[in-house]
């Protein structure tokens, strides 16, 4: 897979990023997220995890030309946050595109699934 640079916010805790995929793709570097009740609106699949970051990093999503999914892959935090399922980057190829610390991750998200949320942060 090869990754795109859109956005970077380098507040504290690390530095969420945000990367669109030649796959009709983005992935989504953030936060682990620990605290079960964080997701207890997202159903998990196999292979899947959720990142939080912050608001101001998915202002930096392409509004896509194409109709939005109806699976919405996020929820909201109480602190304004999103916490975003998807399956988990592990392919070794990608993570050498990326600079991950160890208390966070990156998942992959179809562009069509943030399709609303880009259309309302822009």
């Amino acid at each position: 897979m090869r990754l795109r640079f859109i956005a970077i916010d380098t507040g504290k805790d690390g530095c969420p990023t945000l990367y669109a995929t030649d796959r009709d793709s983005y992935v989504i570097q953030g936060w682990r997220v620990a605290d079960p009740t964080a997701v207890a609106g997202l159903q998990l699949g196999a292979n899947e995890t959720c990142i939080e970051v912050p608001s101001r990093l998915l202002t930096a999503l392409e509004v896509p030309k194409g109709p939005a999914s109806t699976e919405v892959p996020y929820v909201t935090t109480p602190a304004g946050t999103y916490v975003i399922r998807g399956p988990e980057i592990l392919d070794a190829e990608t993570l050498a595109q990326m600079n991950v610390p160890g208390h966070e991750t990156a998942v992959e998200v179809p562009r069509d699934r943030l399709a609303t949320l880009a259309r309302e942060l822009a």
